[in-house]
């Protein structure tokens, strides 16, 4: 039987329907009342007329809605693209185009992007709207296909589900800093192969309180989102609002008291640089978790010198690779080496890039990271104790082991 990504929630709300699943902002969802949102989303998608393999957009800010229509288009056998809702018009119009959504699903938090998307014609018939709150815009120039209301009425029994765990689950696109954006479509089985892996090597537990700190169109929520379910955990999603206050950030990490806190490690330099920690702080903190960018030594240095901060028998751990990397590492081919190489990768709908089928014979080893490991950029100096820049080989291989 084929695994697919939504299924970990399910299967938790059977086991603990009474478990927290999300909080965020004063609003919780357990495990049950989750399964049941996401379901009577699930209904609305087929309704407006997705099918298995349709593209949705996600078009709001990060909020538990957000999280559950993730989901909802999941159970749809539909296929979910986040977009940055940060962007100009301009270049979500060309994602748009080139995801060719049967929908989107937008909050009250999205019409005047939206509305600036409707004048460029990029978002036009047959793309239908959905809506997740109970604000509708009066002004919009189209009709929503379906409201909250509409999803409220909606049953709340699961829909039986066409796709395999070989289907893609999600299309993330790109800056498009080097050029025109591109979306790189992942399968379930490319997330269940590294849940597998991280769910089981961090230790994530029914008691974890995981954060939720990245946007949704970055691919380190999808750990935060799919691990926390995984685990039966809960998730507290990082308010946008919070991300340039150091101080709210760290009195968001206390009174959630989180067990993990995942995220880049310029977020870490920014609670250093303004000193908001305390003195023996965080003392339900167990796991401090990194990755997307070198963590500047200095910081590491001040993580190591306050154990303290992380508690007695808790862990500093650093995922020393680019979170794109450990796609890679859960696939077989996500990304060319060679000629051959290049000749299995699958061009998809003329902008976006499909990761080959995921294996189970790579692993990815993070405790590896001494110094033969290190790239060039990451190297220091054994006098001086500076970076080198001299050219090394490419240490990503060395953390790949075949089994």
């Amino acid at each position: 039987m084929s695994r697919l990504l939504q299924q970990s929630a399910t299967e938790q709300a059977e086991r603990r329907p009474e478990a927290p699943a999300l909080v965020m902002s004063g609003e919780q969802l357990t495990y049950a009342q989750l399964e049941a949102y996401t379901n009577r989303i699930a209904r609305a998608l087929r309704a407006a007329g997705c099918q298995r393999g349709d593209r949705v957009v996600l078009l709001m800010p990060k909020s538990i809605a957000a999280i559950a229509a993730i989901l909802g288009v999941l159970k749809a056998d539909g296929i979910y693209v986040p977009v940055d809702t940060s962007s100009p018009a301009p270049r979500l119009g060309r994602v748009i185009a080139l995801s060719e959504p049967r929908c989107i699903l937008a909050t009250s938090a999205a019409v005047p992007l939206l509305q600036d998307l409707l004048r460029t014609d990029r978002v036009r018939a047959p793309i239908g709207i959905g809506w997740l709150d109970d604000r509708v815009a009066a002004d919009l120039d189209v009709t929503p296909r379906f409201s909250a209301a509409d999803i409220n009425r909606q049953s709340p029994e699961p829909l039986a589900c066409a796709n395999t765990s070989g289907d893609a689950a999600y299309i993330l696109f790109t800056s498009g800093s080097t050029g025109l954006p591109k979306g790189v479509v992942i399968t379930h089985a490319n997330v269940i192969c590294f849940m597998d892996w991280a769910t089981k090597y961090f230790g994530l537990g029914p008691l974890d309180r995981l954060s939720g700190h990245p946007p949704l169109h970055f691919d380190l929520s999808v750990f935060d989102i799919f691990g926390t379910f995984a685990a039966g955990a809960q998730l507290h999603p990082v308010p946008p609002k919070l991300d340039l206050l150091p101080n709210k950030l760290a009195d968001f990490i206390r009174s959630a008291e989180l067990t993990q806190w995942f995220s880049v490690p310029s977020v870490l330099t920014y609670l250093a640089k303004f000193d908001v920690v305390r003195f023996n702080d965080f003392p339900s903190l167990r796991r401090l978790l990194w990755c997307g960018e070198v963590l500047p030594t200095p910081v590491l240095r001040a993580q190591v010198r306050m154990p303290k901060h992380l508690g007695r028998g808790q862990s500093l751990e650093g995922i020393g690779l680019e979170s794109r990397r450990r796609w890679r590492d859960s696939a077989e081919v996500a990304e060319a080496r060679s000629h051959r190489d290049r000749t299995r990768m699958q061009t998809w709908r003329s902008g976006c890039l499909r990761v080959a089928r995921a294996t189970r014979r790579r692993r990815c080893h993070p405790r590896r990271l001494d110094r033969r490991l290190l790239p060039s950029a990451v190297r220091p100096n054994r006098s001086t104790g500076r970076v080198s820049r001299s050219p090394t080989r490419d240490a990503t291989a060395s953390l790949v082991r075949d089994h």
